[in-house]
């Protein structure tokens, strides 16, 4: 019980830190400067581990679906069902993921470093409000640039499965793309990119809140950026069954 208390506490410690983000990103001044420099670093910054990420997940699929459905002489059909497979589920949650990992770890580090060696305090003495210099771009930043990294990740894994269809598998040119064009539909994309939008949103509040709030020293604020890796990856994962759920029983 103890646990579940101090679990829901947390939770509800973090819904208020997100009010208060979102209350403090619609007054000005608006920092441009620190949006662009956190969306350098969240989106550039992540193109190669997605774009790799994306390209290998496209070919594996490519060839698990080649493989099965040459048992029923359906092969043509592997271009459509990896791009629906990328589009709807694959490409957000993956790049959610890999984006985690890499910038969300040292989102959640940076801030928790500042916070014990009291570089956010000090900021609050001079009346800057260390939300909306710290907090508000990152949330911004990661909202805009998930999405675009989310069809960075598609473009590369339909490109994948197009080389291992083609030319390892065989697969007739003509069929692949042009059953591709029938099965996916412009939705599919959509439903990805709002998958990878709120994914930006969950990622960013939580991994800067477990920065925002570390106490201890160091270990607190490894432990902290352990916390958000793991919390994170639990809420994409989540909200990505919500998401999917909404949309199937419309």
């Amino acid at each position: 019980m103890r646990r579940l208390a101090a679990a829901l506490e947390d939770f509800g410690q973090m819904l208020f830190f997100f009010l208060e983000t979102l209350a403090w990103a619609l007054r000005p001044p608006y920092r441009l400067e620190l949006i662009l420099s956190q969306m350098a670093f969240i989106g550039v910054g992540s193109m190669f581990i997605v774009g790799v990420t994306g390209t290998f997940t496209g070919m594996v699929l490519a060839l698990q679906f080649g493989y099965a459905m040459k048992q029923f002489a359906a092969d043509g059909y592997v271009g459509g069902s990896v791009a629906v497979a990328l589009t709807r589920e694959l490409a957000p949650v993956l790049t959610a993921l890999m984006v985690t990992g890499r910038s969300g770890s040292a989102i959640s580090t940076e801030l928790g470093t500042m916070r014990v060696t009291e570089q956010i305090d000090a900021m609050d003495s001079m009346a800057v409000n260390p939300i909306q210099y710290l907090v508000v771009p990152r949330v911004i930043a990661s909202v805009l640039m998930f999405p675009a990294l989310t069809m960075l990740f598609n473009a590369l894994g339909f490109a994948g499965a197009y080389v291992m269809g083609i030319y390892v598998s065989a697969i007739p040119e003509g069929p692949f793309l042009e059953h591709t064009r029938q099965i996916m539909a412009p939705a599919d994309i959509w439903h990805g990119l709002w998958k990878a939008l709120v994914f930006g949103l969950v990622v960013s509040v939580v991994t800067t809140w477990r920065g925002y709030s570390a106490s201890g020293g160091s270990r607190g604020v490894g432990e902290g950026t352990t916390r958000a890796v793991v919390a994170s990856s639990i809420g994409i994962l989540v909200v990505d069954y919500a998401m999917t759920l909404v949309s199937v029983a419309r």
